[in-house]
């Protein structure tokens, strides 16, 4: 395993027991997805998630439709999506298969500014692309909608 590898999955364990052991995922101290995206990744990108792809300059960070550790899922603005959504990579399982670390993130049953770790996100692009998202629905035991989706930006080095 690279250092580099290494380095980020334990900040992001050390990330999500810190914020366990201190309630900071609760709905007094809810997290945005953008914030913790941020933090998780060190990626310094700012405003709404969307904006994250056209945001990232490319002398900093580059951009690209395959999955590596620490990558940042950037998905589009829609109309339930007004904000658009970032996660986290953080392992890959296969060429279309990857778990992400994500905040604030449902479908109406999930309680806001929860931090969601290891959940099970698939390509289903007909190009396997990424441009098109599935999330696993742990309520429903199935994986939920499709949403469209930018690709990744990569942390500096790494792409």
């Amino acid at each position: 395993m690279r250092k580099t590898t290494r380095t980020l999955l334990g900040s992001l364990c050390a990330v999500v027991a810190l914020m366990a052991a201190t309630g900071a995922a609760s709905a007094r101290d809810a997290w945005q997805c953008v914030p913790f995206a941020r933090m998780v990744s060190g990626i310094q990108l700012f405003g709404d998630a969307w904006t994250w792809w056209d945001g990232a300059p490319a002398s900093r960070y580059e951009r690209g439709d395959q999955p590596q550790l620490g990558a940042v899922l950037v998905l589009r603005k829609t109309r339930s999506l007004f904000h658009g959504h970032v996660a986290v990579v953080t392992n890959l399982i296969g060429p279309r298969e990857i778990l992400v670390t994500h905040a604030n993130w449902g479908n109406g049953w999930a309680i806001p500014g929860v931090v969601y770790s290891g959940m099970r996100a698939v390509d289903d692009s007909p190009l396997n692309d990424w441009t098109a998202v599935r999330f696993w629905n742990a309520k429903a035991g199935a994986f939920g909608r499709i949403y469209p989706a930018y690709g990744f930006v990569y942390r500096q080095g790494t792409a």
